[in-house]
């Protein structure tokens, strides 16, 4: 499919600006320009809010809860946002985490993990699932379902929600379900999408391996399951998922991949590639009308996944993928 119109005319108003891409910029510089670039996912909608704070080994990790209206307990989906573990915050994901939040009836519960490169791997993936338990353990005071509890995230975050699901899977909480949106798997960043579109689509193969470099210290850290998800040996197990790719992403075909492994591993899995968009759709509501579909589509298998009566806590536990597939496909 040819690239999304609203999208080509965001990316010629980039070039046409001299935006030089994170790889080119210092930490400080891309992390002023991911709070600038939040104006993309358009005013935030009303939603009742709370902040609270999870104690980690060196440091806190501030949360943001939205709840939407609507009986209590509600279920909950833990999100981790983008930002390549280097720039981001609850701030820059807030615009479109409201929206999410009031489409799928689901409390939402935002994380501030801490970032690159003063915080390297494996920090946030430490950090990710320390708050995830924390609201596990919390349910009850958050007025949240702890039977109904999701991880998702996009980007980086979809590595953590990935790598959080893998945790949980061995220590607890159970997980009803992830949604890994554009996940970054891979730090080789040498998949053909990576190779077609690591240039010309806003972020770059450069960013990403950008991002990388200030993440891992060593070749060990990206040969490490938890970094790198594509190399975990078992997935079975896994709660259900939700991957979301983009067209021209330089990170689509790992998402695919994973989605992939998934289901061959007995997971059941909801797929969908959003032809002729790019990286970091999920936040650019504002200026591109297809993008707001994304938003709704992750909303709508959000509220049925953790409907009272279809949410079975892990896969093991589910229907085979191709059954499990049915209730939650996208239109």
């Amino acid at each position: 499919m040819t690239l999304d119109h609203q999208t080509r005319d965001l990316i010629d108003q980039f070039a046409s600006s001299g935006y030089p891409g994170f790889a080119a910029m210092t930490v400080a510089e891309a992390r002023r320009t991911l709070v600038e670039l939040r104006a993309l996912a358009g005013p935030p909608e009303p939603i009742a809010t709370s902040e609270a704070e999870v104690a980690v080994r060196g440091g806190v990790v501030p949360l943001r809860v939205y709840a939407p209206v609507g009986d209590a307990p509600l279920p909950a989906v833990v999100y981790f946002h983008g930002g390549g573990f280097v720039c981001g915050g609850l701030d820059t994901i807030d615009a479109p985490l409201r929206a999410l939040a009031n489409r799928a009836g689901c409390a939402v519960v935002s994380v501030g993990y801490r970032l690159a490169p003063e915080h390297r791997f494996p920090t946030a993936h430490q950090d990710a699932y320390a708050a995830t338990a924390w609201v596990a353990a919390n349910a009850a005071g958050l007025a949240i379902d702890p039977d109904r509890l999701a991880v998702a995230g996009d980007s980086c975050g979809g590595n953590l929600a990935t790598s959080v699901a893998l945790m949980a899977r061995e220590r607890g909480p159970d997980l009803a379900f992830q949604a890994l949106v554009y996940p970054m798997l891979d730090p080789a960043c040498d998949s053909a999408s990576q190779r077609e579109f690591g240039e010309g689509f806003l972020v770059t193969r450069a960013d990403l391996r950008w991002f990388w470099r200030h993440y891992l210290s060593s070749s060990e850290d990206a040969a490490d399951p938890l970094a790198s998800p594509l190399l975990t040996g078992v997935l079975e197990g896994l709660p259900r998922a939700l991957v979301v790719t983009a067209e021209y992403d330089p990170l689509r075909d790992e998402g695919e991949a994973y989605a992939d492994r998934l289901r061959g591993a007995g997971v059941a899995v909801t797929a969908k590639r959003y032809d002729g968009l790019i990286h970091a759709c999920f936040q650019m509501g504002g200026v591109i009308d297809r993008s707001r579909a994304v938003i709704d589509d992750v909303a709508r298998v959000l509220r049925t996944a953790l409907a009272a009566e279809s949410a079975p806590r892990t896969a093991s536990r589910a229907s085979p993928a191709a059954a499990g597939d049915r209730g939650l496909e996208l239109r």
